[in-house]
């Protein structure tokens, strides 16, 4: 991209604001973990409109160049001791999903209990990612040049897809052109509202 994507507006906030806005309400505590540039996006987050600035908890990855797998483990590794069923794994790359997404895959963790859960929208596999307490080690020795996938793939049979209306899970903004592409529709959604 060029530049932090964490600090990236969509409409009146940044990725990064727009999910603790998003995420904070359905789970506590939220867990921010910063690699980066961790101290300058970490002056910038507003905390706008949250609940609890409590409750959400900010830690660093020193070996965020060694991939996303590496920051969900320092998440884990906090998570762990902590009386949570499951964690659901949000990237900033993903930035406009919906607490309705968010609660939708909570609920469904809830009432089925299968240990890993995947957004879909029509047919196509999208973020957040719910992963089941059971996982945590697996996913804390998983190796690192593999990613969650690793543990995805090993656990195929038992995820469940949620079918959901929401096209903003598939949104990955990797480069400048999805950017573009990704305020474009932003404005024609609000224009809808």
């Amino acid at each position: 991209m060029g530049r932090d994507k964490a600090l990236l507006q969509v409409g009146e906030k940044t990725f990064l604001d727009h999910l603790i806005h998003v995420l904070q309400p359905a789970m506590s505590p939220l867990v921010i973990v910063l690699g980066h540039h961790a101290d300058d996006i970490e002056r910038q987050i507003t905390f706008t409109g949250v609940r609890s600035a409590e409750e959400i908890v900010i830690l660093k990855n020193p070996d965020y160049a060694l991939g996303q797998l590496s920051s969900l483990k320092v998440a884990l590794r906090y998570l762990v001791e902590r009386p949570v069923s499951a964690a659901v794994m949000a990237l900033v790359d993903h930035p406009v999903i919906t607490t309705d997404v968010v609660r939708l895959l909570l609920n469904r963790f809830r009432e089925g209990g299968a240990p890993i859960l995947i957004p879909t929208y029509q047919d196509r596999r999208g973020h957040p990612v719910l992963f089941a307490r059971r996982l945590f080690q697996e996913l804390l020795d998983a190796p690192l040049d593999q990613g969650a996938r690793f543990i995805v793939h090993r656990h195929a049979a038992e995820i469940e897809l949620v079918q959901t209306d929401e096209e903003a899970i598939l949104w990955d903004i990797d480069f400048p052109a999805d950017y573009e592409r990704l305020i474009a529709k932003w404005k024609s959604e609000q224009q809808r509202l």
